[in-house]
């Protein structure tokens, strides 16, 4: 079986996480994968759909269908799994303005597919509108990169840590007023933030440490305190809470705003705290400061639920998925 994988960005994240991953896996299991760069260029996306009359199918992951991509993906007559995890059909800029040619190419994609893999419920409830053929698959991780003996920094600093990339920034900036508040109260705790592009406090120090493949998994944990902060809005209720997963994997307690899967993911008094405003964070990162036992419990709870999360499940179920799409049309 072979499957054309078209994606925006082979390199970002989200492609790494919902499909890189996975590649070893689906290669193993006979399904042989090449992946290609939307073109920008009419001409050139045309020769990339024809070219998809070489494949039993194609993975179309997070990009929508433009009404000529449909045009020319109907015409070379391949079936198409649409795969997402962002609610792309809203503007990460103005997510309380409904564009509608987001939805039209949304909706477009979404109709033209066989198949569809949502990240999660919110954005497939949102593919239901278009389609009876929907599956929930969360984004994975590889828990086992995380089991490595946890080497202590010397101090008695307690580190608050946030992962993320440039252009969710934005969300720790949401909660500064409170990391500032944290740091009179606890002059011990340093903010890390594991990024490309950093912030300031004025009352915390912040480790800057630049976002590696290689170093993120020991960034999360030499910390102690996880931070996922997010808006409640159209665009963020469709996040994966990916990093969330990533500080339970380093047996990190959580912090996180009560949007989307982050309500779900993290277990209010068991696997961290879930806080709604500037005094729930402060509140609870207070406790968790003042507690250690606490954290390393929390921590141990996380560990044991992401373990549903790790890449060897979820990509067992991301192969079947695709097989079955695929052989539907060889009846």
């Amino acid at each position: 079986m072979r499957l054309l994988i078209i994606t925006n960005n082979p390199s970002r994240a989200s492609f790494r996480q919902r499909i890189g991953i996975h590649l070893d896996l689906l290669r193993k299991e006979g399904i042989d994968c090449r992946i290609a760069k939307l073109p920008s260029g009419m001409l050139a996306r045309r020769a990339l759909f024809a070219s998809a009359r070489n494949f039993d199918g194609v993975l179309l992951h997070r990009k929508m269908f433009t009404a000529l991509d449909s045009f020319w993906m109907r015409h070379y007559g391949r079936r198409v799994i649409f795969d997402f995890d962002d609610a792309i059909m809203y503007s990460d800029r103005k997510p309380e303005q409904t564009s509608k040619i987001r939805m039209h190419r949304f909706g477009r994609s979404v109709a033209l597919s066989c198949a569809v893999i949502a990240g999660n419920r919110y954005l497939a409830d949102h593919a239901r509108r278009y389609s009876a053929n929907v599956h929930i698959l969360p984004t994975a991780l590889d828990v086992r990169a995380y089991d490595m003996k946890r080497p202590r920094p010397g101090d008695q600093a307690v580190r608050l840590v946030w992962i993320g990339s440039d252009t969710t920034l934005k969300y720790l900036y949401e909660i500064r007023p409170a990391l500032e508040e944290i740091g009179e109260r606890f002059p011990h705790t340093i903010l890390r933030i594991v990024c490309n592009r950093f912030l300031d406090l004025e009352t915390m120090p912040v480790e800057r440490r630049m976002w590696s493949k290689e170093t993120e998994a020991v960034d999360l944990m030499t910390s102690d305190i996880g931070l996922a902060p997010l808006p409640d809005d159209p665009f963020t209720r469709g996040k994966c809470g990916f990093k969330i997963l990533q500080y339970q994997a380093a047996g990190l307690p959580v912090v996180a705003s009560p949007v989307g899967v982050n309500e779900d993911f993290v277990q209010n008094g068991r696997t961290g705290f879930l806080a709604r405003n500037r005094s729930e964070w402060i509140e609870n990162l207070a406790i968790l400061i003042n507690n250690p036992d606490m954290r390393v419990a929390f921590g141990r709870s996380g560990r044991t639920e992401v373990e549903k999360f790790d890449a060897r499940v979820i990509g067992r179920d991301l192969c079947r998925i695709i097989v079955e799409s695929l052989e539907r049309g060889r009846d």
